[in-house]
């Protein structure tokens, strides 16, 4: 199959998810999604920012399964009345879901935070190439991160749910929370959050287009 060819499909496959999705992407901003996959690809043969190589694979695994949470956490900040959020990715590695959500809502200022230097470097990369002015990286370990104001603190396969709310906790505001990606329901990460100030809230199941693997989303409020 020819570049074009393939472009073709994927932005066939993708208008396809989005739709499922019911997200208003415009043609502009799904462009953006497959230049990122694209740039991602480029990346990966020379600095391994991750363990997916195949491009077939990384448009479902990384650019579908990343997106199945923007309707979610736009419905929660419209729930709220919050029109400019403030949303921190936690261990962004390749900006997965950070790049995404800064892509998809183009109202919210994104901060990605991660301890690897090259993957820092990546994200301002895209930031750049994709012209996203919403999306800031740093390279630091979110222990040393200076503590910020968040409206969503979220993570995708960062670390247990525990280590998770300890670590990044104090980034989130008084009103805000704690949003984690998962795959199969994490009753055992459930339960070490008690002697935390954490609580989970809600257990949000997503159903990811093309991919045979549970999915959820895990909202963490503070106690009280």
């Amino acid at each position: 199959m020819s570049k074009e060819s393939k472009d073709e499909t994927f932005l066939v496959r993708l208008e396809r998810v989005v739709t499922k999705y019911g997200l208003d992407i415009t043609t502009a901003q799904k462009k953006s999604l497959l230049n990122y996959l694209e740039q991602l690809n480029k990346w990966n043969k020379t600095y391994n920012l991750t363990a997916i190589r195949d491009q077939e694979k990384a448009l479902v695994q990384h650019l579908f399964d990343s997106l199945s949470i923007v309707k979610p956490i736009q419905l929660k900040l419209q729930a709220k009345g919050i029109t400019h959020p403030l949303i921190l990715d936690v261990g962004s590695g390749g900006g997965l879901p950070g790049v995404i959500l800064a892509i998809a809502l183009p109202d919210a200022s994104i901060k990605c935070v991660d301890a690897v230097e090259k993957k820092i470097a990546f994200i301002q990369h895209v930031a750049g190439v994709l012209q996203l002015k919403n999306l800031k990286a740093v390279h630091m370990r979110i222990e040393e991160f200076a503590d910020q104001e968040m409206d969503i603190v979220t993570s995708r396969a960062f670390a247990s749910l525990k280590d998770f709310a300890t670590l990044s906790g104090k980034h989130v505001s008084i009103t805000g929370e704690l949003v984690a990606m998962k795959g199969k329901h994490p009753m055992d990460e459930i339960s070490a959050l008690q002697d935390t100030e954490w609580v989970v809230r809600n257990i949000e199941t997503l159903t990811v287009p093309e991919l045979d693997a549970e999915r959820c989303l895990v909202w963490m409020q503070r106690k009280g």
